[in-house]
């Protein structure tokens, strides 16, 4: 990585020179970076931008205008330990985003994978973990050590409460609260939430093939439509339903779930 300090940074931003910017890294006017701050390549940090703390992107990253990256966690326990942020390559944290580094107490660290579209407004919490293509639309709320798994998309203005995990496929219409976690595949909305199916047409745009969707729509309906126990539900996709990697993610998520589950 080589140290980015001429003219592609503005000669109004503030970046500290323990910094270390990657190839063809612009800073924008105003903006604020700090001596923990690590960038991969090509990476555009807008006008008034501030990173501060222990943040490593990678490359080709894009952050708006009022960001706020790496600040520290909203936790009465934090005692200003060496916490971090990681972010991975290709995301995109649009205005006035806020991402809070970790606590010594959960993970350490706020983990973002790669791919993600993080809309405007938006709080990741301390010590969550974002997976990969996941996007964010505005307002959402992510509370301490929530776990987004891959190819989330939540709906704009929705919250998840702490410890949550809403997992990989799921789709979370608009103004949604998430006080539960929720199983792979699926989609639901409402401030109360309720789940009300799976997220076919987010799975087919991933290219998630037919005769994995019929596998995951038989899941959904011994789980959620049978009127079954969650231990009855599980034995029956154990023994009734092919085997896979859908199958064993979807009884993995639920056998892990330490908040209960949203049915």
């Amino acid at each position: 990585m080589e140290t980015q300090t001429h003219d592609l940074i503005h000669p109004t931003a503030i970046v500290h020179s323990q910094a270390k910017l990657g190839r063809g890294t612009r800073v924008g006017p105003y903006s604020i970076i700090g001596a923990d701050t690590v960038t991969g390549e090509n990476c555009e940090i807008q006008e008034h931008v501030v990173v501060r703390g222990r943040v490593t992107m990678g490359n080709a990253c894009r952050i708006f205008p009022f960001a706020v990256i790496g600040g520290e966690p909203q936790h009465l326990g934090y005692k200003n330990e060496p916490t971090e942020v990681i972010i991975g390559d290709r995301v995109v944290l649009r205005e006035s985003v806020t991402v809070h580094r970790g606590t010594e107490g959960g993970r350490g660290v706020t983990r973002i994978g790669n791919d993600c579209l993080i809309m405007a407004y938006t709080h990741v919490g301390h010590d969550c973990t974002v997976g990969n293509r996941v996007i964010i639309v505005n307002s959402v709320q992510l509370a301490g050590h929530v776990i987004i798994e891959d190819f989330v998309t939540l709906g704009g203005q929705s919250e998840v409460v702490q410890w949550c995990r809403v997992g990989k496929y799921c789709y979370i219409a608009g103004g949604s609260t998430i006080r539960k976690d929720v199983p792979p595949f699926l989609t639901g909305k409402g401030n109360e939430f309720q789940i009300q199916g799976i997220n076919k047409v987010g799975m087919e745009r991933s290219g998630i093939s037919s005769e994995r969707l019929a596998n995951i729509k038989q899941i959904f309906k011994v789980f959620y439509l049978q009127k079954l126990t969650v231990s009855q539900a599980m034995e029956k996709i154990s023994m009734d339903l092919p085997g896979g990697e859908d199958i064993e993610a979807f009884l993995t998520f639920v056998r892990t779930s330490k908040v209960g589950i949203h049915r």
